[in-house]
């Protein structure tokens, strides 16, 4: 093996040094101090059914780095159930969680000078958690994806965890009884693997595949699937190749790597998050992406793929017509993807498609015919206007009316606008403001997939609008737009809006207006004045102290 991979790992590798002793403590053989030291960060947890099923893979992937050559060493690092803490004080660690796992990654791997790192997650903040660590660190790296749920059933109607937010909704609404919301409960989660519609979960897996920073195929696996830890294994050997080779993750992590997550992204009709999440490995590894750039790409990207929240099929159906490879092929026939970028292979993107056609099977509906898309441009909008300079980000795939203008309703939190909802005090024509939960706000950005299920649930999905300046869940749909920046906290327009106001949300002009003169904003901006800090010591205290705007990822670290 060449000698360049081991100026990490040269105190394991001296015979001089004590540190061996240590190692043999573990494991090591004579043999094996000769071995690249390969860090596996394993995000298992039974605290979700996106991460339970990781220890399996795990263990596949370390026989995968054994069989290649190398001395995996494993360490945990955490999760955060987005799903459990939906609507609880407890989401607003999900997003700190991002931080917490890159931070732990980087910790590990640059504290024990492993040579490679293998990582392997499921809920949603897993992913770009550790791609931020790797980018930091820029070491041999390959990303691992738990898998997707199979999607639960009943009265022949497929589910997943969103149809039982949506389901609560329809209760308060008197569409549904009791014995159906259990029903709807009881089924809409099967086993193990991540939510199964194109929510953030299976569109970060997804555009790391794009990014060529997984194997192909493997972002739309199935949790419980035997491919699934075939493929982990397999992601074991591939890494150690690049190490011998030295692929490191500057070398794929480009701005082209970039623009082909972002044309993935929107072809599949992905989430709102996957902007945050790419801002953010993007500032980790120094390449310049902007939110505008999401802007420019959704107006040259169709969206080809019917996939839920927005469509009728769920992750395991896609990955059956063909996955992320397919819509690929698909949109490098047109142009529109590098097919030059790198992957962790070795092989460019256009040598790995090589062997896939230019359009998607005949016998399925899940990936559109590229002359038949579900819509011609890109579902992500970046609108901008008098309350969201900055801009914010909105999902326009799906709505019937894509410019609404209403009185604005007010909500100092997330709590207080669910109860109006399921109270029936929220009319059509209404816009929901809901404030303070940007990322210094809330603290933390929680997600809004509470209101705007329960908005769906009782029928007003296509005639409220809802902003924030906090995030939606990817199983979030409707007229609604999030991210708004700059936020509450620090002053934003959206802190000024009254009860009462008018606000326009105009998708096709991308806009997002308050219909106050520029005296009367500069008199209310002149009068507020920030909130106390909700939380004083602690996790919370520190990271509404170091984050960043939305707009640039919600990164911890920008300006240190």
């Amino acid at each position: 093996m060449p000698e360049n991979w081991r100026s990490r790992v040269v105190t394991q590798g001296n015979a001089r040094s004590p540190n061996r002793a240590m190692l043999r403590a573990v494991g090591f053989g004579d043999d094996d101090f000769s071995k690249p030291i390969v860090g596996v960060a394993n995000g298992y947890s039974t605290i979700t059914p996106c991460n339970v099923g990781l220890n399996d893979l795990t263990d596949r992937a370390e026989a995968g780095i054994r069989t290649g050559g190398g001395m995996p060493q494993r360490f945990g690092t955490i999760t955060i159930s987005d799903g459990i803490s939906m609507g609880t004080e407890g989401m607003k660690y999900s997003l700190v969680s991002r931080e917490v796992i890159a931070d732990s990654i980087e910790t590990v791997c640059n504290g024990q000078s492993m040579d490679g790192v293998l990582a392997i997650g499921g809920c949603d903040k897993n992913m770009p958690g550790a791609m931020i660590a790797i980018a930091r660190m820029n070491i041999p790296a390959i990303f691992v994806y738990g898998g997707t749920i199979k999607p639960g059933h009943h009265n022949g109607t497929d589910l997943t965890v969103v149809s039982a937010f949506e389901a609560v909704g329809q209760h308060s609404a008197g569409k549904i009884d009791d014995a159906e919301l259990l029903a709807v409960e009881r089924n809409a989660c099967p086993g193990a693997g991540s939510c199964g519609g194109m929510y953030t979960a299976n569109t970060m897996s997804s555009a790391f595949e794009a990014m060529g920073m997984s194997l192909m195929y493997s972002s739309t696996m199935a949790a419980e699937d035997a491919e699934k830890a075939d493929s982990a294994e397999e992601s074991g050997k591939v890494l150690l190749e690049a190490i011998r080779q030295q692929i490191l993750p500057k070398q794929i992590l480009t701005r082209k790597a970039f623009e082909n997550a972002i044309a993935v992204t929107m072809a599949v009709g992905g989430s709102t998050n996957s902007v945050l999440h790419l801002l953010a490995i993007a500032h980790s590894i120094g390449v310049e992406l902007t939110i505008d750039d999401f802007e420019t790409i959704r107006g040259k990207v169709p969206v080809l793929c019917d996939l839920k929240p927005s469509g009728k099929y769920v992750t395991t159906e896609f990955h059956q017509a063909g996955g992320v490879p397919q819509v690929m092929k698909m949109l490098l026939a047109h142009g529109l993807i590098h097919g030059d970028a790198l992957t962790i292979t070795g092989k460019t993107i256009a040598e790995q498609l090589a062997d896939i056609p230019e359009e998607p099977p005949a016998n399925q509906q899940v990936i559109r015919p590229w002359n038949d898309p579900m819509y011609a441009q890109g579902h992500l909008a970046i609108l901008k206007g008098n309350l969201a300079t900055e801009g914010a980000v909105a999902k326009i795939s799906g709505v019937k009316n894509p410019k609404i203008t209403g009185p604005a309703r007010v909500f100092e939190s997330e709590e207080d606008s669910l109860k109006a909802i399921l109270d029936g005090k929220i009319q059509p024509g209404d816009v929901l403001v809901i404030r303070y939960e940007g990322p210094k706000g809330g603290p933390g950005m929680r997600e809004m997939l509470a209101p705007t299920s329960a908005i769906i649930g009782a029928g007003l999905g296509d005639s409220v609008g809802l902003i924030t300046d906090g995030r939606f869940s990817g199983g979030t749909y409707g007229m609604v737009v999030g991210h708004v920046a700059p936020e509450a906290a620090v002053g934003g327009t959206i802190a000024l809006v009254r009860e009462g106001d008018t606000i326009t949300i105009d998708a096709p002009a991308r806009s997002l207006h308050l219909h106050i003169s520029d005296e009367e904003l500069q008199q209310r901006r002149a009068q507020w004045q920030p909130r106390p800090p909700r939380y004083p010591s602690g996790v919370m205290a520190k990271y509404a102290k170091l984050v960043s705007s939305s707009s640039l990822g919600a990164v911890t670290d920008l300006g240190l």
